[in-house]
This record gives C-alpha cells, sequence and structure tokens, in this order.
C-alpha cells in the first residue's frame, strides 16, 4: 500500500527530494503516485510536519 500526503503539507519539498523513485510530484499539497511508491517510508521520515502516512 502506498504511503499519502494528507491536507496537512505544507508544500515544503522535502519530501519530493528524498524519493528514490520519483513518485512525488509538486501541487498546493504534494501527491504520491501510488503506483510507483515502493513503501519504503523515506518521505515520511523527511516530513517535518507528519503529512504523509501510511
Amino acid at each position: 500500500m502506498a504511503y499519502k500526503i494528507t491536507d496537512e503539507c505544507i508544500a515544503c519539498g522535502s519530501c519530493m527530494d528524498v524519493c528514490p523513485v520519483e513518485a512525488i510530484s509538486e501541487g498546493d499539497i504534494y501527491v504520491i503516485d501510488a503506483a510507483k511508491c515502493t513503501d519504503c517510508g523515506t518521505c515520511a521520515e523527511q516530513c517535518p510536519v507528519e503529512a504523509i502516512v501510511e
């Protein structure tokens, strides 16, 4: 199951910079492409506001 970015996202870009499969794209809040996400959790560990959940 892919990770998801919640409405708590502040669009800081820290998750996008660390995603090894480039599954995160920019927007008002960032979005994770479920088809690309490998469930590594690196993005969730990097998020300063804990906006990324399983």
